[in-house]
C-alpha cells in the first residue's frame, strides 16, 4: 500500500517503482550523487556482494557522500567517482540493473553548476548500453531552474523516440502542482538486442 508521504516527493515515489529491480549482488550507477541519499539507498539494496558506481562533478557531493556511506557502514561497496556521468562507459564495463539520475543542481550547493542536455544525453545513451535485460534506467527531470525546461525537452525528444520493441518508456509526473513540478521517466530494457 503506498503511503501518503510516497506521493510528495519524486525520488520516494521513484523507489516504488525500482524496489523490485534491484537484487541482492547487482552492480548499480548513480549517474547524479549530489548529497548521497541515492547512493546510500542503492548500496543498501544491492547488499554486500553488489557494488554501486556513483558520479558528480563536484568535490562537495563526493565529500557529503562519502561521509553518509561512511556513517552507515556502506564505503566498501561503493565507488565515487569525480567525473561526469557523460564519461560512465570509462568506468563500468559490467551489465547493469539500475541506473538513477536526478537531473538539476546539487540543493544547498551551487546553483549554477546543473546538468546539462548534451553531457546528460551521452549519459544516457550510456546508460542503456550498459542496461541487462529488464534493467531500468530512471531519469528525474527538475525543470525549476534555468536550462531545466531546454534538458527536459531534449530527453524528452530522445525517450519517445526508443523503439519500443527494445524498450518500455514510463511517464510519471504531479498533475496539480504548481512551480515545476519534477517528473520521472522511467526506461526498461526488454531483451538483448
Amino acid at each position: 500500500m503506498i503511503k501518503a508521504k510516497f506521493l510528495t516527493k519524486i525520488t520516494e515515489i521513484n523507489k516504488l517503482f525500482i524496489e523490485d529491480v534491484i537484487s541482492n549482488g547487482d552492480i548499480v550507477v548513480d549517474a547524479t550523487m549530489g548529497n548521497g541519499y541515492d547512493t546510500k539507498y542503492l548500496a543498501e539494496k544491492v547488499g554486500e556482494n553488489g557494488f554501486v558506481y556513483s558520479f558528480d562533478i563536484q568535490e562537495e557531493a563526493i565529500k557529503s557522500t562519502n561521509k553518509r556511506l561512511e556513517k552507515a557502514n556502506l564505503l566498501d561497496r561503493v565507488k565515487l567517482i569525480l567525473d561526469g556521468h557523460e564519461n560512465m562507459e570509462n568506468y563500468v564495463k559490467e551489465e547493469v540493473s539500475c541506473v538513477l539520475f536526478n537531473l538539476g543542481y546539487l540543493p544547498r550547493a551551487d546553483h549554477n553548476v546543473i546538468t546539462r542536455p548534451d553531457t546528460t544525453l551521452k549519459a544516457i545513451k550510456s546508460s542503456l548500453k550498459l542496461l541487462k535485460p529488464h534493467g531500468v534506467v530512471s531519469i528525474a527531470i527538475y525543470t525549476g531552474h534555468e536550462g531545466g525546461m531546454e534538458e527536459k525537452n531534449i530527453v524528452y525528444e530522445f525517450v519517445k523516440e526508443l523503439d519500443q520493441n527494445e524498450f518500455n518508456v514510463l511517464e510519471s509526473k504531479f498533475v496539480n502542482q504548481i512551480n515545476n513540478p519534477p517528473q520521472l521517466i522511467l526506461i526498461e530494457k526488454k531483451k538483448e538486442y
